[in-house]
């Protein structure tokens, strides 16, 4: 007779997501922005904007294919590299097309865009992000060439934990962060409410976070400056003062804004993966009981230890 171990196995969610395609999660209706590498560099941002979006693919005319994507990290590079004071107008951000940005900027290294087909299994796409260090993965149909949809960490999270109420769960579920070691703990990046925005858009560029956790003087955390909050420079059209204050630039959102999402190392995967989906943000505040900060779980740590360890896949180092 079979016998069946009580205890599921760890490699559950890794199953899961081999058996959905792609496109099993994009929806039916979608908005896609897509910009031809041709439009002005100004005119992209304030697009991305109007849309409500975070990245657009990037096609190319000439070559009838897409050969990149723009995403907020270009906005902020852009204005980390040119930004000279508040009374000089940044030309290239005015004048340059994405072409010549793009010529700039990737100096001829043009790597082929990383991409995915809808064929392909959730698996492959967790896979894909996390390996290349993406947050951004356009499915492009092989056959008709035609983007249908960028996938996230977020989406794919999400879409798991729909149906992880279904599912036997693993034991690690159950287990707390700190037993589990996941997210980032030592040399975390963050600023002050008083940082310059221009000091926060070095921080992005220099050390390749996604978000900075305001911390005030007694090490408590405040707030939160991520990279999407950058892109109200450019709804606001403010981007050409950048000797303001973060606090300043949050501003904006104070009225709707529930907070940082926080958790602490006691608290189990389960809630954790709970939270995180629940809140729709990309990464929770590690903060100890006096709310100092202690680390950072990201939406890839999440998804690497849920689908990717207990295949014994450490991509993150691959």
């Amino acid at each position: 007779t079979m016998c069946k171990s009580a205890e599921p196995e760890s490699d559950i969610y890794m199953r899961f997501m081999k058996s959905h395609k792609c496109y099993d999660i994009v929806p039916t209706s979608s908005k896609l922005v897509v910009f031809d590498t041709a439009l002005q560099v100004k005119k992209a941002f304030f697009a991305l904007v109007a849309n409500g979006v975070r990245a657009a693919p990037l096609w190319d005319t000439e070559k009838q294919s897409f050969v990149g994507m723009l995403t907020i990290t270009d906005f902020i590079i852009i204005l980390h590299r040119y930004y000279k004071s508040p009374m000089v107008q940044i030309y290239e951000l005015e004048e340059h097309k994405l072409e010549t940005w793009r010529e700039v900027y990737l100096q001829a290294t043009f790597k082929p865009l990383v991409n995915i087909s809808p064929d392909a299994s959730l698996f492959d796409a967790v896979y894909t992000l996390i390996k290349n260090k993406i947050h951004r993965l356009p499915v492009i149909d092989p056959v008709t060439g035609n983007a249908l949809y960028i996938l996230t960490h977020k989406r794919i999270l999400k879409f798991l934990q729909l149906f992880m109420c279904e599912m036997p769960k693993p034991a690690f579920m159950k287990q707390t962060l700190g037993e589990l070691g996941i997210g980032t703990y030592h040399d975390i990046a963050f600023i002050h409410p008083d940082t310059p925005i221009i000091k926060a858009l070095n921080i992005f560029v220099e050390r390749r976070v996604s978000a900075l956790p305001v911390v005030d003087d007694s090490g408590k955390v405040v707030d939160i400056y991520s990279k999407f909050d950058v892109i109200n420079l450019a709804a606001e059209k403010t981007y050409n003062n950048l000797d303001i204050s973060v606090t300043q630039a949050l501003k904006h959102r104070s009225q709707y804004f529930e907070g940082v999402m926080k958790c602490h190392k006691m608290e189990t995967m389960e809630t954790i993966v709970d939270r995180i989906v629940k809140a729709e943000v990309h990464r929770l505040v590690v903060v100890d009981e006096r709310s100092s900060i202690e680390g950072i779980v990201s939406l890839s740590d999440i998804l690497q230890a849920l689908v990717l360890s207990p295949a014994g896949i450490d991509a993150q180092h691959c």
